[in-house]
Formats: structure tokens, sequence, C-alpha cells
């Protein structure tokens, strides 16, 4: 009855298969790679975030 709650609990196996999965797919060699533009990407979008939180804010004080 409650075996459903833990359907979404992904556990060390679940990771193990996972990664498994990712080397079999892409390889050794091509995993730094897609971390690093991964990487890259996530530091794009923090910059872009920031960038847009201080112009929301440019524009309130233009505003006051």
């Amino acid at each position: 009855m409650y075996s459903f709650i833990f359907l979404g609990v992904i556990g060390p196996w679940q990771i193990v298969l996972i990664v498994l999965v990712v080397l079999l797919l892409f390889g050794g060699k091509k995993i730094p790679e897609l971390m690093r533009g991964l990487g890259q990407g996530m530091k794009e979008f923090k910059k872009a975030t920031k960038d847009e939180n201080k112009t929301e804010e440019d524009k309130q004080e233009e505003l006051k």
C-alpha cells in the first residue's frame, strides 16, 4: 500500500546505473567536455539572472 510513496526516491544503485549509461553513451573522453559546457552554461545563466535583477532595481530607482 505504501510502496507507491518510494517510487520517486533515487537510491545508490539507480545513480550507478545512470552513470554507467552516460559512460556507455558518451564515452570517457566526451564527459569532461560535456561537464565543461554545462559549467559554462550555468555560469552564463547566473550572470544573466544577476544582470536582470540589477536592471529591474535600476528601473525601480528611476521611477522614484
